[in-house]
């Protein structure tokens, strides 16, 4: 009997600080709020790096997850505006809708570009906040992270220290990391690139690449072969490195203009699980910049 008091009396505490429950809607915010939770989280992310987070199904498992969540950590800026909302209502979870504490945009902690002056939706998928896919950029990861630490330590106070200790961590690697690929990545300023859709926005303003072609007509819009050849008419007299795409596109654009132009064709891995080496947010950037690297002049 003693024992058994014993054993329940070591397994209460645990019960007591269950820790939290995260929805993260993209696997690069899965990933940063493990690195900062630790075993003081469980994470589900509700896209894998082969789905287009533009558009998902509001499945009934995402709302089961959604239910149970105690934080939710998505990109905002109308990224998830075709699926996000729905799950927010059929879930009924007041912990994590909009104005909640639990509820966190990373786009608001980081400066957006590509903000267009008014909105037509015959432009196509245009976001009135500016271009989404930020994480591509590793500094903003920086920004939203010190964002995250807070939130999740003032959610789950009884963690607070252990989330600022494993932030103050991976701080500390991430911007050792960061001037590394920066020093890495000299060869490729100014070197010109055409992009399928422009999910690499924040990724070529960091490196200093320069965009000189973009596939699509509109934004979220597929090319059709006249427009193909227009765009490798224009790269005969602004020519481009290589032309590159986000893993969970299609390859066939990418690749039609890339036989044209005689180049090659990239498929960046763009967030993490993108490939087998891109398995962590370290391994993101290091995958992606020796892709790029391969192509340099």
């Amino acid at each position: 009997m003693k024992r058994l008091l014993a054993s329940f009396l070591l397994w209460l505490p645990l019960c007591a600080h269950a820790g939290l429950n995260v929805f993260a809607c993209e696997p690069e915010w899965a990933a940063l709020a493990h690195e900062i939770g630790g075993l003081d989280v469980r994470v589900y992310s509700a896209t894998a790096a082969l789905q287009d987070p533009h558009r998902i199904e509001a499945k009934p498992s995402l709302i089961a997850q959604m239910r149970r969540a105690d934080l939710l950590v998505c990109t905002g800026a109308e990224l998830e505006t075709g699926w996000l909302p729905v799950l927010l209502r059929e879930a009924g979870n007041g912990r994590v809708q909009p104005g909640r504490p639990g509820y966190f945009e990373a786009a608001r902690w980081v400066a957006m570009i590509e903000q267009p002056a008014s909105i037509d939706r015959s432009q196509g998928d245009v976001h009135a906040a500016g271009n989404p896919h930020i994480h591509t950029d590793p500094r903003n990861i920086a920004r939203v992270g010190t964002a995250l630490a807070k939130r999740m330590a003032e959610l789950d106070p009884d963690s607070a220290a252990a989330y600022q200790a494993r932030w103050k961590d991976f701080s500390a690697r991430w911007n050792a990391a960061i001037a590394r690929w920066e020093v890495r990545a000299v060869p490729l300023r100014n070197m010109p690139v055409a992009v399928q859709h422009r999910s690499f926005s924040y990724l070529l303003a960091w490196l200093g690449v320069t965009e000189v072609a973009v596939l699509e007509p509109k934004p979220g819009v597929e090319p059709s072969v006249a427009h193909l050849a227009r765009v490798a008419a224009q790269l005969r007299t602004t020519p481009a490195r290589a032309v590159l795409r986000a893993v969970y596109q299609s390859p066939r654009p990418a690749n039609w203009l890339a036989d044209r132009a005689g180049i090659p064709a990239l498929a960046l891995p763009y967030t993490v699980g993108g490939n087998a080496r891109a398995a962590d947010l370290f391994g993101l950037f290091d995958d992606t910049l020796d892709l790029l690297l391969k192509t340099a002049p």
